[in-house]
């Protein structure tokens, strides 16, 4: 495929929130290994060094997450994996409304945005209504929904 990945929104602002709550998960956590076995010298900087690595390719995965479109199709890239699809491949792209069960209580999880395959499988996109970049702009939500979709068209048409 080609390289002309966008975003089609700005990420918000809660990722640098989650991020730092990240950093300071991670510190806590650095700070009670070392305690829990008594490390010292290189012990200690080795237990540092790789839960910062962690944090750091951590963090990288968070600014990154997201869905991204070209014309040649569209690319979901979650925390632990990426997915790329051609538009050839998406029969439908739609609105969900989630909802989780908890034993017999139903808990809503508002929409999200899926993308439909040819063969009746669903893919869930990280689009998320009230998720970290579209709690606060539920417009650029439905925006960025109708965006994937004409893009969708657009390719179908072709």
């Amino acid at each position: 495929m080609d390289d002309d990945w966008v975003r089609p929104y700005p990420p918000g602002s809660g990722r640098w929130l989650v991020i730092a709550w990240e950093a300071a998960a991670l510190g806590l956590l650095t700070y009670a290994t070392i305690e829990q076995f008594d490390l010292i010298g290189h012990g200690v900087r080795l237990t540092a060094c790789v839960l910062a690595a962690v944090w750091v390719v951590g963090a990288y995965r968070i600014l990154r997450h997201g869905v991204y479109v070209s014309s040649q199709g569209v690319r979901i890239e979650g925390l632990l994996r990426s997915r790329t699809m051609r538009w050839r491949e998406v029969a439908g792209v739609r609105l969900h409304h989630a909802t989780h069960r908890v034993g017999p209580w139903r808990i809503e999880s508002g929409m999200t945005v899926l993308l439909e395959r040819h063969d009746g499988a669903t893919v869930g996109t990280e689009l998320w209504a009230q998720g970290v970049d579209f709690h606060a702009r539920p417009r650029l939500f439905r925006d960025v929904y109708q965006e994937i979709r004409n893009r969708h068209q657009a390719a179908a048409q072709r």
